[in-house]
């Protein structure tokens, strides 16, 4: 599965309740959905990026300042703790930048035991209540309001998992496009998976890792997007209703295996 690619708009569910029943795999666990998403009027790109753990990019921060180019950063309380100073920063531009709930560990929206990714899960759904109250309280004590989105480590969930989010009151942020692969793919690939990018898109990228190669390509990328004229808009400022979900099954590699 290609995941530059973008989704397409047939068959798809305008609200997440509308998501079907996905079987387990089998000898695999439980069987992870990745939920997918585009603007449901192509108005614009939405670019989102992930302050997971890790620092401060401001390899990507400076330009999305200099060239005014608004995005909503899904940031965990981890991150807060340990960039106080950039959440600061951040907060100067206020026309900039919106803030969405990561969670408070980083732990993916999965349920059972093992791993994802190399990531823990919230193991059951008092765990996924306390990672999401715990991201977005974090949030708030820092500046950056009530965030509405929420987006679990990984961005692969347990089904089940979802109603649970829906009932505390955040949409789930999908995407279209994962520009860096968890910002682990070489800058030339990044920019060109970046620069593929088309009005209804959601951008997926990371912004904590100012020490790889992978930040240099969402720059580029966005660089090369800015100078054709591409419009940005902030997913902080839509609601649910403004996109268009679709899930895939997440593939074989991402299944939840149990803990050893």
């Amino acid at each position: 599965m290609c995941l530059a690619c973008p989704v397409t708009r047939r068959g798809v569910a305008t609200a997440l309740a509308c998501i079907p029943a996905l079987p387990a795999m089998a000898g695999e666990g439980t069987a992870l959905v990745e939920p997918r998403m585009r603007l449901a009027q192509p108005e614009g790109i939405a670019l989102t990026l992930d302050c997971c753990g890790g620092g401060f990019d401001d390899r990507i921060a400076g330009l999305l300042v200099e060239a005014r180019i608004p995005a909503t950063l899904f940031v965990t309380a981890l991150w807060l703790r340990r960039n106080g100073a950039a959440m600061d920063r951040l907060r100067q531009h206020p026309d900039l930048f919106g803030f969405g709930n990561h969670g408070g560990r980083h732990l993916a929206a999965v349920l059972g035991g093992g791993r994802v990714f190399g990531q823990p899960g919230v193991g059951d759904l008092a765990g996924l209540r306390q990672e999401m109250a715990e991201g977005a309280a974090a949030i708030a004590q820092a500046g950056g309001g009530a965030p509405r989105w929420f987006r679990g480590a990984t961005a692969r969930y347990s089904r089940d998992a979802l109603p649970a989010i829906r009932d505390a009151g955040f949409a789930i942020a999908g995407y279209s496009l994962n520009a860096d692969g968890g910002a682990s793919l070489p800058a030339a690939t990044v920019a060109a998976r970046v620069g593929r990018a088309v009005p209804g898109d959601v951008i997926l990228g990371h912004l904590n890792h100012p020490e790889r190669p992978a930040g240099a390509g969402i720059a580029a990328g966005i660089a090369a997007l800015h100078r054709r004229g591409a419009r940005f808009i902030r997913l902080d400022q839509r609601g649910p209703a403004e996109v268009a979900y679709a899930t895939e099954p997440a593939d074989r590699s991402a299944a939840i295996r149990a803990a050893s």
